[in-house]
């Protein structure tokens, strides 16, 4: 109701009424108004697990004004990071339950529900950034997308962010694989992150992130592994003396929006939404592409050694196990993201 409007109908109720009653009344039309507008507006929330100062969070900070600035203030979104809102498992479950609207999550984790997920976290799968780049633009990548959404009760991939080249932190120097055999190496509490080091002969400790830098200080486990974006902001080079550059697994993050956001959204707003969280997914990629060219320098700056390995060693030593997993994660998909050029 316009102020106007409001005077006009104010005006032909109040001259029935008493006199003492006018200013209730007046109140009362004041909060409705404003209980109408707070409906308007649909607060939601996206959770994560990863660091204030990491890509992934500024980028989603951008993209939640950018939304809210697109549709005129109908829509603010409250981004929890640091895994304020639950560990990664604890989100994805808060994402099907309807509790939490939007999250980041590896792609490993969705591939929990929808094993062809996972192809992309196979160990040295993609040759170079370039052709992960083209697989996530790829018809494949949709009917990928399209799989898990049907196994998932409609949860939508919105997007797909590079998370870099994942290397091994370790208390000794590693060269070859040999350098790995009864090394253990706290990884993802997924199947999927225990393949690289069961392949060179290592020990996968599943630890949750949150505790790693912990685990590391106090011996726990001898050795983690991520990307260097990660090891800078989770600080793990405090605890860790060698950085080798494996580059066994090129990243991958999922931008997801639970069926029942997705569904209510109109076809006007479902259009603003893809094309913000397309651009954040680019913008997140370009960054972390970006940094982690630019970090080794850094980390030897720190003082830690920077041992960049023959990755073709590693490489003979773990494709091999892909033909494990291979039917199960689909044998066309495999083949079809082989043939990505």
């Amino acid at each position: 109701m316009s102020l106007f409007n409001l005077i006009s109908f104010t005006n032909k109720i109040r001259s029935n009424l008493p006199i003492k009653l006018i200013p209730y009344f007046l109140l009362s039309v004041f909060f409705n108004q404003t209980a109408l507008a707070d409906e308007k507006v649909k607060h939601l929330t996206w959770a994560h697990v990863y660091e204030l100062s990491e890509p992934l969070h500024l980028w989603a900070k951008w993209a939640a004004k950018e939304i809210e600035k697109e549709t005129n203030g109908r829509y603010v979104i409250n981004v929890f990071p640091s895994s304020i809102m639950g560990k990664e498992g604890e989100i994805n479950q808060s994402l099907s339950l309807g509790t939490v609207d939007i999250i980041y999550t590896g792609t490993s984790f969705a591939g929990q529900t929808y094993p062809p997920m996972t192809l992309s976290e196979l160990p040295y799968i993609f040759r170079d950034y370039q052709h992960w780049q083209n697989f996530n633009k790829s018809a494949l990548f949709d009917d990928i997308a399209l799989g898990y959404k049907n196994a998932s009760m409609g949860n939508q991939v919105v997007g797909n962010n590079y998370y870099g080249q994942r290397h091994v932190t370790s208390s000794k120097p590693i060269r070859t694989p040999d350098d790995m055999i009864d090394l253990k190496l706290r990884v993802p509490n997924a199947s999927i992150y225990k393949m690289f080091p069961l392949a060179v002969g290592a020990n996968p400790s599943p630890i949750a992130f949150s505790e790693v830098y912990l685990a590391l200080q106090q011996g726990v486990v001898d050795a983690q592994e991520n990307p260097l974006p990660t090891i800078k902001a989770k600080k793990f080079y405090e605890v860790q003396k060698y950085i080798n550059l494996t580059g066994h697994l090129q990243g991958s993050v999922l931008t997801v929006t639970n069926d029942k956001l997705w569904s209510s959204l109109t076809p006007k707003d479902k259009a603003i939404f893809t094309d913000v969280f397309k651009r954040a997914a680019l913008g997140v990629s370009e960054d972390t592409r970006q940094a982690e060219l630019a970090l080794q320098q850094w980390f030897e700056a720190q003082g830690v050694t920077v041992i960049s390995v023959d990755r073709g060693l590693f490489r003979e030593k773990v494709l091999p196990s892909h033909q494990n997993v291979k039917q199960a994660l689909g044998a066309t998909f495999y083949d079809r993201l082989q043939n990505i050029q």
